[in-house]
């Protein structure tokens, strides 16, 4: 029993001492990868939230998906899916959840957290207080956990601000800003006007569930009674649920840190108002069994403030893919602006617009200009407001936040401060630390210095020379333009054949087309134009474009629009060949072609988008001289993904025994050894709602053997899903061969790998 008598005194909390290396104040994506990241690295980390999960706006509390450069696959960024620590956490959310339950990723999250040794996690925790040792130098913050009415006095060396409304860079004093800069400021163009508003707005979602009987509701007094406030009222259908209603937002003429719960309460008006529109208007009768079973608590918040950092991005840093020295992560969504006035605005709910490729970012983005110890990571970064537009989505801000984490670590480990990790050895440094752990730095391949492949002879089972896709699929008709992408090499004047069905006599256009931005892939550049004969009925076609690459890079194989032509197509996949289709995606502002108004500063061009499987067959072709662009070179070529070539060794098809030997002239000390499959890179893997055809990507050896020179298996996987297999031996491994088996699982598709890196 406790009783305490009465005291004349004031009673403090109970108060707790944290101290780490590195404390990282808000656990959403950024945080979550910041803090994992710098804890690998052996230091010590403490992590704040001040909500009872993780993940924030893709957690249970908002819901809505983690997306990134990927842009449901709506765009031109192939294999453009952010790599390293958020990559480990969509593959596995993948695995274990492919229908998108927010509850599931809660926990991966949490696992994922918890895993880590280093990590003191703080739930419930609001960070209240900053405190400083000097004018520029956070010493400690102070934080309240109501759920177990505890003060904590979190000290450290270094600080992450990855808390949305960045609490600890506004205590601390840094430089921040809330609103649109002017175009005069930074040239941008495409900086919005007063009229269309400066801020975005927050969103507040629900879902609904069929109770199998009829359920009525009633309305509460609040809820918004007349309908037709919200222009878009007739998007409203009764399946309307999730992050679908990403357009019910509000707020963006408010101060969105003050007024964030009179924001909150009235998008609780409108959610419930258009509840009872789906449920009492008459308009739905499918809806009458449905009942409603969640609606946010909280809103998922897109804008508040945004802090100075060393450098600031800006439009013309994503339009024109500028490339930075400290580059360290990338990003690829839309410059995606809102309506200040949301979901009571006429206009449209979004302007996106995209670049024609993956943009760069520098670590001095993610750098406080007036704090020493600060690192500004998450929505806060150091951008633009239009810049923003593109840099705020989820997988782009956890991509920055494992560089801030690695970063971190480097400077602990070195007693370095942020700023210096800017210098040339360093940043070369923890590029190589970010590639190593699957980060894709665009255009930065991994240093092979450390590799002791690059030393070694190697010889596999097979490789696969890729002289076409068998006809053994159905046809797909040209109802938009189709085209196949492959990895052309240099000097070459390549022959192809492909299976063509008209139902008439009549010509098709085919073109030879690249991207100007080499080891990009909007194919804005046609290299040559030939119109072939059809006749009616099904026919083999065989031409050449009597044109040479040269460089190395993807080309496409186009074929235009033709309603009455279809084009046999192959059950076959390889790994970094696909095919694309002149189609459409509204959900990204893809009509097609994107042509933006003039005199903003954006491009026009057409997009070439690859569909979701089951669909998304390759053409059936034949190609001569086949392409050679899957040899043993590219295990250790630096690239774990598709950029200019495949970067892949694959095994042949009717190889059934696929094997790589590494063999060195003397024995070697392994002590670690890291192997990079293909998980599919180009697809989106929405975390929440979307729904996804499978939880292993087809492309990713499930089963492997790692033996030694003796045959002893040092190593073995037989479930893998993931990306990026590191081999930790407990036991320095004394041999002069290693020998990887792959198991092949998959009869249409042959293994492939994409790196092996040994220490």
């Amino acid at each position: 029993m406790l009783k305490k008598d009465f005291d004349i005194n004031l009673r403090s909390n109970k108060t707790v001492i944290v101290t780490s290396d590195f404390v990282i104040v808000g656990g959403g994506m950024a945080g979550v990868c910041a803090a994992i990241s710098a804890a690998r690295e052996g230091v010590s980390v403490t992590l704040i939230q001040d909500r009872p999960v993780l993940g924030g706006n893709a957690s249970s509390e908002v819901r809505l998906w983690i997306l990134g450069a990927t842009s449901h696959m709506g765009n031109n960024n192939r294999w453009a899916r952010e790599g390293g620590i958020i990559d480990e956490i969509l593959v596995e959310n993948m695995y274990r959840n492919k229908e998108g339950n927010t509850l599931i990723l809660d926990t991966i999250l949490l696992e994922k957290v918890l895993n880590e040794k280093n990590i003191t996690l703080l739930l419930n925790t609001s960070v209240y207080e900053v405190s400083k040792s000097n004018s520029t130098t956070i010493s400690g913050v102070s934080a309240f956990c109501s759920q177990n009415s505890t003060t904590y006095k979190i000290k450290g060396s270094l600080f992450c601000d990855t808390s949305g409304d960045g609490i600890v860079g506004f205590q601390a004093g840094a430089a921040f800003r809330m609103g649109a800069e002017t175009i005069e400021e930074f040239g941008e163009k495409f900086a919005p006007d007063v009229a269309y508003g400066e801020l975005l707005g927050h969103t507040i979602y629900f879902y609904s569930k069929d109770a199998g009987k009829p359920i009525k509701y009633v309305a509460p007094e609040f809820a918004l009674k007349d309908i037709t406030k919200i222009p878009r009222y007739k998007d409203i259908s009764a399946s309307s649920q999730g992050c679908r209603l990403w357009w019910l937002e509000y707020g963006g003429r408010k101060d969105t840190v003050h007024e964030s719960e009179d924001i909150k309460m009235e998008l609780w008006k409108v959610v419930y108002g258009v509840w009872d529109y789906i449920k009492n208007s008459g308009n739905f009768p499918d809806a009458e069994n449905l009942t409603l079973e969640w609606v946010g608590t909280i809103p998922g918040k897109r804008e508040s403030r945004r802090f100075e950092g060393l450098y600031m991005m800006k439009q013309q840093d994503i339009i024109e893919q500028r490339l930075f020295n400290d580059a360290v992560a990338f990003g690829g969504w839309a410059v995606d602006l809102h309506p200040a006035d949301g979901v009571y605005d006429s206009k449209p709910g979004c302007t996106q617009y995209h670049s024609k490729g993956i943009y760069q970012i520098p670590l001095r983005s993610l750098i406080s200009k007036n704090i020493t110890n600060l690192f500004i990571g998450g929505r806060i970064m150091s951008a633009t407001h239009v810049a923003f537009g593109t840099t705020r989505v989820m997988a782009t801000t956890a991509h920055s936040g494992q560089s801030i984490g690695y970063g971190a670590a480097q400077c602990i480990k070195n007693k370095l401060l942020p700023k210096d990790l800017i210098e040339d050895k360093e940043i070369a440094q923890l590029q190589q630390t970010l590639n190593l752990n699957g980060q894709s730095i665009p255009e930065i391949p991994i240093n092979q210095e450390g590799n002791l492949v690059r030393n070694a002879t190697i010889t596999t089972s097979s490789s696969l020379c890729l002289d076409g896709f068998s006809g053994d699929n159905g046809w797909c008709t040209l109802k938009t333009g189709v085209a196949q992408l492959l990895p052309l090499q240099a000097g070459i004047n390549y022959k192809y054949s492909f299976y063509l069905a008209s139902k008439k006599n009549t010509s098709i256009q085919v073109q030879l087309r690249v991207c100007k931005n080499t080891g990009y892939y909007t194919p804005d550049v046609i290299l040559k134009n030939i119109e072939i004969q059809l006749l009616e009925g099904e026919q083999e076609v065989s031409f050449s474009f009597d044109t040479i690459l040269e460089a190395n890079q993807y080309g496409f194989i186009t074929f235009l629009k033709n309603d009455s032509v279809s084009i046999r197509t192959s059950k076959q996949r390889v790994t970094g060949v696909m095919s694309l289709f002149n189609g459409e995606n509204k959900a990204v502002n893809n009509n097609g072609k994107q042509v933006p108004p003039d005199n903003i500063g954006i491009d026009a061009f057409e997009f070439w988008i690859p569909q979701r499987r089951p669909q998304g067959q390759n053409l059936a072709f034949s190609i001569s001289p086949a392409l050679e662009v899957f040899n043993k070179d590219n295990l250790f070529n630096g690239f774990v993904r598709p950029y200019l070539g495949t970067n892949a060794w694959a095994a042949n098809f009717n190889d059934e025994q696929p094997k790589i030997t590494i063999k060195w002239e003397k024995i070697q000390n392994i002590n670690s050894i890291k192997l990079f499959f293909d998980t599919d890179y180009d697809h989106a893997m929405e975390s929440s709602l979307y729904g996804h055809p499978e939880n292993v990507m087809p492309f990713c050896v499930k089963h492997f053997k790692i033996k030694d020179e003796e045959g002893n298996v040092i190593f073995e996987k037989v479930d893998n899903h993931q990306t990026i297999v590191t081999v930790l031996l407990s036991e320095t491994v004394k041999t002069s061969i290693l020998y990887i088996e792959l198991i092949s699982s998959e009869k249409n598709i042959p293994v492939s790998l994409f790196e092996v890196f040994i220490a």
